[in-house]
């Protein structure tokens, strides 16, 4: 059972990872319709996120009350319902309305089921899952680019993916029994992981702020890399539009490539040398990017950010009942995933206003900064956890 269960997890993931890429294809057919300036994508964006870092913080009193299951089937059920409402939306008021219970679901199972799998599977699961999370982030712009193609029809493009996320929620629907025939054990360990803490008293404890410093700065760079990476080898590299486009996409290989292969090797790489290989491979990264090398060596480093920053994400989170204790785990993996979001809303458009001001050359000293921010809340967090006694290499 328990094995159907992490098999209908890994295809939530997938779901997980639907809508956060399938807006971006979209918009620029919508917002023509609409009648709305290209920057009123903003509007959507930041309530999705505002969405998901409340839902995120509200995870562990919700979890207490209705149990992991509950939440995920509830929380599938919003986003395919805010999907369809995406492809229903006749004007931007609607789109609006429709984003936030898009990003309630999607943090909700970010919160509950990313401390599920910390307490009940092993690392190489952690990893496993932001792959099929990949998946999905990968699926459905690229089935929403050949609905375009065929039909440029953008509403038929939410629809195909509303029906591939209403299969996921049946599907957690189905599965409700397989999670009450766990052992007694694991469903008390869940319930005391699910324990309330108040946020004023998580936010006392210096390691958690640090764990939450090193997400901003993982995540930062993951979607600052995102955002404005094609952007960067046009205009400071001086590349084709379409060949950048296609150069780009070595980034999201090397996040998969590196999640799949630290879940591999996580039976002879603990999570913490996981970690600090990734930055290692991050910081040489970036500095090929500083070098004024020809322009293929500037892909490869994308590549290569992706490789490193891949793992870090996944390994943090498994690590988190480790780092706080299985009583405080759901309480701090929801903090930490609404700290990981809000870098993710802040830190690209903090890049695109400097790079308005001083230039696309900047980009690889921004991400620079993002990871000094992110190895030294990582080396500030090791020392708070060894005095601890909770932390293991």
């Amino acid at each position: 059972m328990a094995t159907i269960l992490l098999v209908v997890i890994y295809l939530v993931f997938i779901g997980l990872g639907l809508p956060d890429s399938v807006f971006g294809t979209a918009w620029p057919a919508i917002y023509p319709e609409f009648n709305v300036p290209v920057s009123y994508a903003n509007f959507v964006t930041v309530i999705i996120s505002c969405g998901t870092v409340i839902s995120s913080l509200a995870s562990a009193r919700v979890i207490h009350r209705f149990g992991t299951a509950v939440v995920t089937m509830v929380s599938t059920a919003m986003t395919a319902v805010a999907l369809l409402g995406f492809s229903l939306s006749g004007s931007m008021g609607w789109l609006c309305l429709f984003a936030l219970p898009l990003g309630l679901g999607a943090g909700a199972i970010d919160a509950a089921l990313n401390n599920y799998i910390a307490l009940h599977y092993k690392a190489a699961h952690m990893n496993f899952i932001a792959c099929f999370y990949g998946i999905g982030i990968t699926a459905s712009p690229f089935l929403m680019s050949l609905i375009l193609g065929e039909q440029n029809n953008w509403r038929g493009g939410y629809r195909a993916v509303f029906f591939i996320q209403l299969a996921v929620t049946l599907l957690t629907i189905l599965s409700l029994p397989l999670w009450g025939k766990r052992r007694q054990s694991a469903v008390q360990e869940e319930d005391a992981s699910s324990h309330s803490v108040p946020l004023r008293k998580l936010l006392r404890m210096p390691s958690l702020c640090f764990a939450c410093l090193t997400f901003v700065g993982s995540c930062a760079i993951e979607f600052t890399c995102n955002t404005w990476g094609s952007t960067f080898l046009v205009q400071a590299k001086g590349m084709s539009v379409d060949h950048a486009a296609q150069l780009i996409t070595f980034y999201y290989v090397g996040m998969t490539l590196g999640r799949f292969l630290a879940g591999v090797l996580s039976t002879k790489v603990t999570g913490w040398r996981m970690i600090r290989i990734g930055q290692a491979i991050i910081l040489a990264a970036i500095v090929i990017l500083l070098l004024p090398l020809p322009m293929a060596f500037s892909a490869a480093a994308l590549f290569l950010i992706g490789l490193g920053n891949g793992p870090l994400f996944p390994n943090l989170a498994y690590l988190t009942p480790q780092n706080f204790g299985t009583e405080l785990s759901q309480s701090a993996m929801g903090v930490q995933m609404a700290a990981a979001n809000l870098g993710i809303l802040f830190m690209p458009p903090l890049f695109g206003f400097l790079a308005q001001l001083f230039g696309l050359s900047l980009f690889p000293i921004y991400l620079l900064g993002l990871f000094l921010l992110m190895a030294c809340s990582t080396t500030c967090l090791i020392r708070r956890l060894k005095k601890e006694g909770r932390y293991k290499i």
